[in-house]
């Protein structure tokens, strides 16, 4: 078999559930020759890749055309965010699988079938990832997806294995396969039918968070989200948006405010909102007077201004999503960690995962 064969779907379905891998795309050719080179080496039997084409307005379409001809192509027709290009990824595809995969990764050629044979054992499970080692700092976790990823009862999200600025070496400490709050959306494996439950990602987040929205989303559908450590993939960190930039920052902040009014339950929502803007208040005046760092300042102060303006869309937004609940959102809300992240890192020197979670 030639190496472009090994990419194609070699339709074996009984044995070999069908997977389309979602490669996501804008402005990012520099990526796409690692990163089609390590999906052609994949041994899985039955999977096709997708390249989602968010209007690149460089060569990017055509490189891939000449020197990735397995590859479908798939065009949205705009620049308009991560969740409305596979939101209409999805609609070209029938497999049973979907990978949401950022374009700066490295798989490895055994990646799949783990990912697969988890899922297929369990059909509860609504979304899986993978480990996800960075592409830079070599043996070190990624940033963005690292072991799995968890979330604080104030909506700050988590991960095995990265901590705000501390990022842990991978030795082998979080390689249990184990359940999870969200997956990342660099590497996310979701089950095509469990979205017609929890519906599609949420276009209106535009970009960052949107997976989390969502994996609360399958929660509250029914589903559960682990990581599989078996598998695992390479992440250039940053690849797209800087980390720590303006627009994430406000992206970040915008969207995490926007998840909680749509997902949290009566009884928890106006309590956290309280003392999640009291932590943003903090965190405006230390990074304006102590730090100087008025840009970090006026991020969060634009992001709050944003729900604020919008509260009233917002408030439909939640009244749809609360309607569609099979899981009682209480229930959904005793996965998330009871103690603040951003109190526990920054006064009490928790810096791993696995300090945090100690005394539970």
């Amino acid at each position: 078999m030639d190496d472009t064969n090994k990419m194609k779907n070699q339709n074996d379905s009984t044995n070999f559930p069908s997977v389309t891998v979602m490669v996501l795309n804008y402005n990012g050719q520099q990526f796409l020759k690692d990163c089609f080179e390590s999906l052609r080496a994949c041994t899985y039997p039955n999977f096709t890749v997708m390249m989602v084409d968010n209007l690149s307005t460089e060569n990017d379409v055509e490189y891939v055309t000449q020197n990735f001809p397995e590859v479908q192509i798939v065009q949205t027709g705009s620049n308009s965010g991560y969740s409305r290009a596979y939101n209409i990824a999805f609609t070209k595809s029938d497999a049973k699988y979907f990978v949401l995969l950022n374009n700066d990764v490295k798989v490895n050629p055994d990646w799949l079938e783990p990912l697969v044979e988890a899922a297929e054992k369990d059909e509860t499970i609504g979304a899986l990832q993978p480990k996800i080692r960075s592409m830079v700092q070599e043996g070190y976790f990624e940033y963005a997806g690292a072991s799995g990823g968890f979330m604080d009862y104030l909506g700050y999200p988590f991960m095995r294995g990265r901590l705000f600025f501390d990022i842990e070496k991978d030795e082998g400490q979080y390689d249990d396969a184990t359940e999870l709050f969200w997956t990342s959306g660099a590497a996310m494996f979701v089950r095509a039918s469990a979205l017609k439950k929890s519906g599609n990602l949420d276009e209106d987040f535009v970009h960052h968070m949107e997976e989390i929205d969502l994996c609360w989303r399958l929660h509250l559908a029914g589903y559960k989200l682990k990581v599989i450590p078996k598998s695992m993939i390479l992440h250039y960190d940053g690849g797209t948006i800087k980390p720590f930039s303006f627009m994430k920052l406000y992206w970040n902040h915008r969207n995490g405010i926007f998840m909680l009014f749509k997902n949290l339950s009566s009884q928890k929502l106006l309590s956290t909102l309280f003392k999640r803007y009291m932590l943003d208040t903090i965190n405006i005046i230390y990074s304006a007077l102590i730090r100087f760092d008025f840009q970090h300042s006026r991020a969060i102060i634009k992001a709050h201004f944003w729900v604020w303006a919008h509260l009233r869309f917002i408030l439909k937004k939640r009244k749809e999503t609360q309607k569609n609940c099979i899981t009682a959102p209480q229930e959904v809300e005793k996965l998330l960690f009871p103690k603040s992240t951003i109190l526990q890192y920054f006064l009490f020197g928790k810096k791993t995962f696995s300090d945090l979670v100690k005394e539970g």
